[in-house]
C-alpha cells in the first residue's frame, strides 16, 4: 500500500510541474494554441486535425481522453453523447481524432476499431478502451487520474 502512496505522490508532483509549466507559458502569453487548451478543460470535445496538435494537447493536458472515430460509424454516433458529457463534466481535456481524416495518427496508437478511446496522463497513454461503454465507466477510468 506504501508503494501506491508513494506512485500517488510522484504522480501529483509531476502534475504541479506540469500545471506550472503550463502557467508560465500561458502567462507569457507566447502560444495562443497552447491557451484555448488550458489546464481548465473546454467544456465540449477538441476537434483535433493532425500529428501536431494531437500532440500539443496531449502534451500541454494533464489528462486526455481522446476518442478516435469515424463518421460513418454508428457505434461513434452512439457515444458522442457520453463523450460530450465528460468532456463537460470532468476534468480532463477531451479530443475527438477523425480517423479518416487522420489515419497516420490513427495507425501511431494502433487503432483497429472505432470507436477506440485512448486516455493519457502527464502525455503517457495509460488507457485503451475499444467500443461503446457507458459514461460511468469511461468517468471511472479519467478519475483514476485526476
Amino acid at each position: 500500500m506504501s508503494e501506491k502512496s508513494s506512485d500517488a505522490d510522484e504522480l501529483d508532483e509531476i502534475r504541479r510541474r506540469k500545471r506550472k509549466q503550463l502557467e508560465s507559458k500561458l502567462g507569457d502569453g507566447t502560444s495562443p494554441e497552447i491557451d484555448r487548451m488550458s489546464a481548465e478543460s473546454p467544456a465540449e470535445p477538441i476537434h483535433v486535425n493532425g500529428g501536431d496538435e494531437f500532440e500539443s494537447l496531449v502534451d500541454s493536458t494533464s489528462v486526455v481522453l481522446v476518442d478516435f472515430y469515424a463518421d460513418w460509424c454508428g457505434p461513434c454516433k452512439m457515444l458522442e453523447p457520453t463523450v460530450n458529457s465528460l468532456a463537460a463534466e470532468t476534468t480532463a481535456a477531451v479530443a475527438k481524432v477523425d480517423i479518416d481524416q487522420n489515419q497516420t495518427l490513427a495507425s501511431q496508437y494502433n487503432v483497429r476499431g472505432v470507436p477506440t478511446l485512448l486516455l493519457f496522463s502527464d502525455g503517457d497513454p495509460v488507457e485503451q478502451v475499444v467500443g461503446v461503454r457507458d459514461k460511468s465507466t469511461l468517468r471511472g477510468l479519467i478519475e483514476q487520474y485526476t
